[in-house]
This record gives structure tokens, sequence and C-alpha cells, in this order.
């Protein structure tokens, strides 16, 4: 995205080409809107080792490495109901519900 008059310091939002079913689009988002959209923090990794009940549903791959924040979510969404709630540390509720509120919009859908 970049203002459509870049050299204009009175510019009020920025310029986006796109496509919309195919054809391309030009247009101009304000700047206010832009200020008030959510910020995703989609490059939060968490390392499964460090959550128990994480590293058990991980358990078809490495437990150190590294993975993105979504997909840990999803893989408590998918596998809820193996996860011993009695056995979560603090810390590991406290990361779920911080996963669920950043990529889940607030809730947690358990199976």
């Amino acid at each position: 995205m970049t203002c459509p008059e870049p050299r204009n310091p009175g510019c009020r939002g920025a310029f986006v080409e796109c496509q919309v079913f195919g054809a391309p689009v030009d247009m101009t988002i304000s700047r206010d809107y832009i200020s008030r959209m959510p910020v995703r923090n989609a490059h939060k990794a968490v390392v499964p080792a460090e959550f128990p009940e994480l590293a058990m549903l991980a358990w078809n791959r490495n437990p150190e490495r590294p993975i993105p924040g979504e997909e840990a979510l999803a893989l408590y969404e998918r596998n809820w109901r193996h996860v011993d709630k009695d056995h979560l540390t603090l810390r590991e509720a406290e990361l779920i519900h911080e996963l669920a509120e950043e990529f889940g919009n607030g809730y947690l859908l358990a199976s």
C-alpha cells in the first residue's frame, strides 16, 4: 500500500491495487480506517516442548521446533478432548487464552 500522492504530506490514505473477481480495482483506504484495523501477530511462534499438553498434541513433530501461533491454536481446538484440563499449567492456560484472543477472536472452539 502506498499513498496515492507520496510527496504530499497532507495525503490521508493508502492507495491499494487489487483484483475483485479477476478485474483490477484501484482504491484509496483512509488512514483512520487503517489505524482502527486490528493488528495480528501472525509471526508469534510457540515451542510445544515448553507446554506439556501442547507437546502431547504435537506428538508427530519435533516439539523443540517452534510452530506459528495460529497452528498451535488449531492443534488445541482440534484435539481439545485429549487435553488433560486438570494438569494444565498456569503458563499454558495463559498461552491458550492469549492464542484465542489473538487468533480466535476471543474464542476457543473446542470440539
